[in-house]
């Protein structure tokens, strides 16, 4: 047995012969003043994590111990994500079948304060291609599409070189194509495969290149990240999981630009408010905010009974743009 260290620093045993180990892994995410924010640790590389063991009676107590020993902070609301188990994506150092089993946490920005344990990141730190909010970023033409389009032109045969280019297209809005904000992890793949991201050049056996702007995080943790990314961007139009990111009260605007930070898009804010209206998401508290300028904005709360009149058809909440 051989002692191995966790995200936030901690020793953990490892059977370094044959066999797995079991990693809990939680996307927090909040949206604090940075916008879509992520809960990290170590040197906000790292999400927090650790191995299921056999004193946790359920793998959702492991996630939550392993949360709040590493950064001090209860768990709300969480889901379970993905698992991953690919033997080439996890480093080097971890000569043993690792299995992942992620999680997506939402947290309310009065929950998210910092602490000497944990950072608080905005998302788009490590994916800066994912924010449209002002449009498209330049780097997605003048930085992205370049080497894409060199390394799809460099596929030896034909088909391969059209296959490339069309996932390219496809997943970046290239040649006239429309964003589509739910591909996060697709389009985050498709760097990994193309060798730009810095997780893709570890290892002797990588090649050496510069990658592309964006943190990097450590192990797949930013593959799990845009995992969580991509469920929260598809969840937020069919259930009303917005509202776990905002405070009990909070006005009409406070829910228009929630929902664009998560998104990445901006919405049609007339068409937006007509939705919510429809839909019958949110009620009047009565009162009103002065933190606004000119005439105070109302205040409203999430109608919780919209959750038992909708169960079956869901709660179609839709990016409605401009």
């Amino acid at each position: 047995m051989q002692d191995q260290a966790s995200a936030d620093g901690t020793e953990r045993s490892s059977d370094r012969g044959h066999g797995a180990t079991v990693d809990l892994i939680a996307v927090v995410v909040a949206v604090t003043d940075q916008g879509p924010s992520v809960l990290t640790v170590g040197q906000a590389n790292a999400l927090p994590s650790g191995p299921f063991e056999l004193g946790h009676r359920s793998l959702q107590f492991g996630l939550r111990a392993w949360v709040e020993r590493q950064t001090g902070h209860q768990l709300g609301y969480i889901e379970q994500l993905y698992t991953f188990a690919d033997r080439d994506r996890i480093g080097e150092q971890r000569q043993q079948r690792v299995i992942s089993i992620s999680y997506l946490a939402l947290a309310r920005t009065e929950h998210a304060a910092g602490s000497s344990k944990r950072a608080w990141r905005s998302w788009y730190d490590y994916f800066p291609w994912e924010d449209h909010r002002a449009g498209i970023p330049s780097l997605v033409a003048d930085v992205l599409q370049p080497p894409l389009l060199a390394w799809a032109d460099g596929a030896g045969q034909d088909y391969v070189r059209r296959e490339r280019r069309q996932r390219a297209a496809i997943a970046f809005g290239f040649d006239g194509r429309d964003w589509n904000e739910e591909l996060v992890l697709q389009r985050y793949e498709l760097l990994y495969e193309a060798a730009l991201v810095e997780e893709a050049l570890r290892g002797p056996s990588r090649i050496t290149a510069s990658p592309l702007p964006g943190i990097s995080m450590t192990a797949d943790h930013r593959r799990i990240l845009a995992t969580g990314i991509a469920r929260l961007r598809s969840k937020i139009k069919y259930r009303p999981v917005v509202f776990e990111l905002l405070p009990p009260v909070f006005t009409l605007l406070q829910l228009q630009r929630t929902v664009e930070a998560l998104s990445g898009r901006l919405v049609h804010k007339p068409n937006f408010r007509r939705l919510i209206e429809q839909q019958e998401l949110v009620e009047e508290t009565g009162a009103t905010t002065a933190d606004t300028v000119g005439r105070p904005a109302k205040l409203f709360r999430f109608r919780h009974a919209v959750l038992d009149e909708r169960v079956v058809a869901g709660t179609k909440l839709p990016l409605s743009r401009a």
